[in-house]
């Protein structure tokens, strides 16, 4: 889980290139350079550095005890930055590394409570992250090592470490890279960012004890200022809607494989096209009610661990584990609601076990 092509960030490209493309000059400087580092770490050979960090806080040898260890970047480009609040200390009175230190621990509790999933890699991976990163950074990133969040500029988007579903669906990427590894590109690319979003959405839920039926279903509802004419960067409930407005332009994501996007920005369109199995799972943690995490989650989790699922899965393919999983885990009905859902956002599935 080292290499820099691990390196998954929060903000799609399209997003920065149209902040390039309309923004003010700071606006524009500020997504310019954003732009810039996320493709040269992408490309970059060299993989990221953990053992700073690493030999502060080794791997948990207790099962299910969280490891955090968060840091100041302070405002450079440099990780992961000097200590700022280790495992069991006090808050700090930086929101930032508060806010970091809090969502980690709802995170690694979500996965162990209810998942039963001893951190990023099951093994007690020890939880690192980075705030106050670059200076205005647009964005959020796993590198393969450790979470690092950027403070926004506070016109467009606000710090990143107020969003908790961010920070899990961050974390996720983690999990993918440890179980599927899912290729980040084309279809397998967009269940890789459908999938961070369905934990990181469900670990907000389960923070807040809401049902299916009350969960406002977006992602990065935090993110936004007041100036931003949107509620959200994504809507799991209704794709395409999360946000239209004339500095960001209109929500691009399709909700069903009729309006699927293919294009070769955004490594084949993965934020554009996880729209689709996003209102798949939403529409399946709907039929199924309750808790969404409780069977939707379960079966989306167990899927992902499951080691008939190519690392060059198409959506077709993962559906039709969602559904034997769902028919083994809790029986026929739960296994028709979730082949009707994936029906519904027209994504071909099979009667018969894959």
């Amino acid at each position: 889980m080292t290499d820099s092509r691990s390196l998954r960030s929060f903000i799609p490209p399209y997003i920065l290139n149209r902040i390039i493309a309309h923004g003010s000059e700071r606006q524009r400087s500020s997504a310019l350079i954003t732009l810039t580092h996320v493709r040269a770490l992408r490309h970059s050979p060299t993989p990221p550095v953990r053992s700073a960090a690493a030999t502060i806080l080794p791997p948990s040898t207790q099962p299910g005890l969280v490891q955090r260890s968060l840091y100041d970047a302070q405002g450079k480009m440099l990780l992961p930055g000097m200590p700022a609040r280790l495992e069991s200390q006090p808050p700090t009175g930086d929101a930032a590394v508060d806010e970091a230190y809090d969502a980690l621990g709802a995170s690694h509790e979500f996965f162990w409570k209810v998942l039963g999933r001893d951190s990023i890699d099951n093994k007690g991976f020890a939880l690192i992250g980075s705030v106050h990163y670059g200076q205005d950074y647009e964005n959020a990133f796993w590198n393969g090592a450790q979470m690092v969040f950027g403070d926004g500029d506070g016109e467009i988007f606000e710090r990143f470490t107020r969003s908790l579903d961010v920070i899990g669906h961050e974390l996720t990427h983690g999990v993918i890279e440890s179980e599927a590894g899912l290729v980040y590109a084309g279809q397998s690319g967009a269940l890789n960012e459908s999938i961070s979003d369905v934990f990181g959405v469900l670990i907000k839920q389960h923070v807040l004890g809401q049902t299916a039926k009350e969960a406002d279903w977006l992602i990065g509802a935090d993110l936004l200022t007041p100036r931003i004419k949107g509620i959200g960067l994504r809507s799991m409930a209704h794709p395409g809607t999360a946000y239209d407005d004339p500095l960001l332009g209109k929500d691009p994501q399709p909700e069903h494989m009729r309006k699927f996007v293919v294009t070769q920005e955004d490594n084949g369109g993965v934020h554009i096209n996880s729209g689709i199995p996003n209102r798949a799972f939403y529409l399946a943690a709907k039929a199924l009610g309750g808790f969404a995490w409780e069977k939707a989650g379960r079966i989306w989790y167990d899927t992902l661990c499951d080691r008939r699922l190519s690392s060059e899965a198409t959506f077709s393919a993962f559906a039709d584990l969602t559904i034997v999983h769902a028919r083994q885990l809790f029986g026929p009905d739960e296994a028709k609601a979730v082949q009707h859902a994936w029906s519904e956002v027209g994504v071909d599935v099979t009667q018969e076990k894959p």
